[in-house]
């Protein structure tokens, strides 16, 4: 979003806080205005606060290859309080002054052409765009087209919601009239009439699927070549042996391939999901994140379906299918919906802060995942000596051990570690001190045991004492907030 933003504007001003100074969110801003080669204002705000550093923020700054004017650079550099409207007259002369030396002019004539900022349904006015106008000055009855819809401009609204007659390029405007709900950051164009809107769109969308279907014919091509590939190499492997066993041996390795396939599908989870938002740019920004979760992880993300408004009947009756989950950003539920969720028992999510969606996620992808398993060590000890007993016909493995941490307990589970390897897992047949059984051997004892597969032993053996215990497994996840 503050990428495009930056290729929007003009002239980009950079808001930081004069105590707090410059975050993660501030250098991410400067890379884009600098991607994009637009000229940057800062713009210190929060100066009226008793702790507020505007020269600190301006020396932070020069660690980023922006240098104030204060210190020889050519970017204003001013400071405000937006809470008590400090020195905003300063800020508005400093971007006109800057426009001016730019020589930024705009053409009012012709035909419009502008930008989508964002873009949402309202249940009153239908699919509605928040716009920039770049040329052209929009007017009532115009004809429009962005991505793969267009519009008969019904009402142009202004940033307080008043109807405007026209808009000129600058203005910040509320387009209504569209019949689909564009993308935020399409582009605007105007058109003669209706009937080149049609074919505007109509060609749009035949490319689109063109485009799709060339993507889909190489990834089948891929596939197939792998697939080759792979019976190929089955085949050479196979040429020296007499035919009717290489049939068979052949089919045998083609039924094991499809099988080991289903296997590797059906070993993980997968948590199917309807992302519902207020405007496009918030469902963009949420599908933004959900790329950055590893698919490599035991649980797979499934996005079945993703829209903006508030969730409907139709978004429950998916959910239902799919047994997925719905999260709603910045919507409502009205309250037959949630009677209809909860009888169908469809889990309907809705969060304003997107952090705390992401969060939400995360646990929920967590409770997929099966319960794991933690030792924890009760005791170690180490094997001094070895030697045999004869039980009945039988010679057993012994060996004499001294518990240097913790206990041994005969009724817990053991590890036999070899050169730092676990060579050896179970329970034991024996625990016994100076010729007694007992249960349980504390530090500094020494005792004599046997394990109950009469495993051998070697001097310098340890023997690991440990529980097992089941616990909730975490998805790890960095949306790198």
């Amino acid at each position: 979003m503050r990428a495009r933003g930056t290729h929007i504007t003009d002239i980009v001003v950079l808001v930081i806080a004069a105590d707090d100074g410059v975050m993660a969110q501030t250098l991410e801003s400067i890379q884009h205005a600098k991607n994009a080669n637009v000229p940057i204002i800062v713009a210190i705000n929060k100066c009226d606060k008793p702790e507020a550093d505007p020269e600190k923020v301006k020396k932070q700054l020069l660690a980023h290859d922006i240098v104030c004017e204060d210190y020889g650079g050519d970017v204003q550099a001013v400071p405000i309080s937006a809470l008590k409207s400090h020195n905003l007259m300063n800020l508005k002369e400093a971007i006109i002054t800057l426009a001016e030396v730019m020589e930024l002019k705009a053409d009012s004539t012709g035909l419009v052409e502008g930008i989508v900022i964002e873009s949402r349904t309202d249940k009153g006015k239908g699919p509605v765009t928040t716009a920039i106008i770049q040329r052209g000055s929009l007017r009532k009855g115009c004809i429009l087209v962005a991505g793969e819809t267009w519009a008969k401009v019904r009402l142009i609204l202004d940033e307080n919601g008043k109807i405007m007659e026209n808009a000129s390029p600058g203005l910040p405007t509320e387009i209504v009239g569209w019949k689909e709900v564009p993308a935020a950051g399409d582009e605007i164009l105007e058109v003669e009439s209706e009937k080149r809107a049609h074919e505007v769109v109509e060609w749009r969308i035949y490319v689109k699927e063109q485009e799709k279907v060339k993507k889909d014919q190489e990834i089948i091509e891929e596939k197939q070549k792998a697939h080759q590939e792979d019976y190929r190499m089955k085949r050479e492997g196979l040429m020296n042996i007499n035919w009717r066993k290489r049939v068979y041996l052949l089919k045998k390795s083609q039924k094991e391939t499809r099988q080991s396939e289903k296997v590797t599908q059906s070993d993980k989870n997968t948590l199917p999901l309807i992302i519902k938002g207020d405007v496009d740019g918030s469902v963009e920004t949420i599908l933004n994140i959900l790329k950055t979760y590893d698919a490599d992880e035991e649980c797979i993300l499934d996005v079945i379906h993703c829209g903006i408004g508030d969730i409907s009947e139709n978004d429950i009756n998916i959910a239902e299918s799919f047994k997925g989950i719905i999260y709603g950003f910045n919507v409502k539920a009205y309250k037959p919906i949630q009677q209809m969720a909860a009888k169908k028992k469809v889990k309907v999510k809705m969060h304003n802060i997107i952090y705390r969606l992401v969060e939400d996620l995360q646990e929920e992808l967590s409770n997929t995942l099966p319960l794991g398993i933690e030792e924890d060590v009760i005791g170690e000890a180490a094997i001094l000596a070895t030697f045999e007993v004869d039980v009945g016909k039988q010679k057993v493995p012994v060996a004499g051990c001294r518990v240097q941490k913790g206990q041994l307990n005969k009724k817990m589970n053991f590890k036999l570690i070899r050169n730092g390897e676990c060579i050896w897992t179970g329970s034991l047949s024996s625990l016994k001190h100076l010729k007694e059984d007992i249960a349980i051997v504390k530090t500094g004892m020494d005792c004599g045991l046997s394990l109950n597969n009469n495993m051998k032993f070697e001097v310098g053996d340890e023997i690991i004492c440990f529980n097992t215990r089941e616990v909730k497994q975490t998805i790890s996840w960095n949306p790198g907030f």
